[in-house]
């Protein structure tokens, strides 16, 4: 069993060097080359976008709406992303707020004392900042 596993082990690392020291890169071996460049690749970026907007331009003419710019179609996004992120800090306030009464309660149930409801908390909470 030490002389299977000395051959395996050996074989691995003999693997390992070769892959470490050989002179040419996994590409060369292979001759891999990409199939397109990366300005070709920007290219198609830039036109598809257009495309897409362009696109969208033609159905708001049709429904009367104006047209979009990209820097109008930015500042929507912006928008978008401040309203959602806007969202997203009223739903963890509100479930820190959740977590905080569930605590609360818990030690109080512990006491023997009433639990406290959300909107008292956060009455609490309000009136105190």
């Amino acid at each position: 069993m030490v002389i299977m596993v000395g051959i395996v082990g050996g074989l691995l690392v003999a693997l390992v060097l070769l892959g470490l020291y050989h002179p040419r890169s996994g590409n060369d071996t292979l001759q891999w080359r990409p199939t397109r460049s990366a300005e070709v690749e920007v290219q198609n970026e830039i036109d598809d976008l257009d495309q897409m907007l362009e696109a969208a331009n033609e159905r708001r003419r049709r429904r009367g709406d104006p047209e979009l710019t990209e820097e109008s179609l930015r500042a929507q996004v912006g928008a978008d992303r401040a309203e959602s992120a806007k969202r997203r800090d009223e739903y963890l306030a509100e479930l820190e707020v959740i977590q905080m009464v569930e605590a609360k309660n818990e030690r109080r149930r512990a006491k023997g004392l009433p639990e406290v409801t959300v909107e008292e908390e956060r009455r609490r909470l309000e009136g105190g900042a």
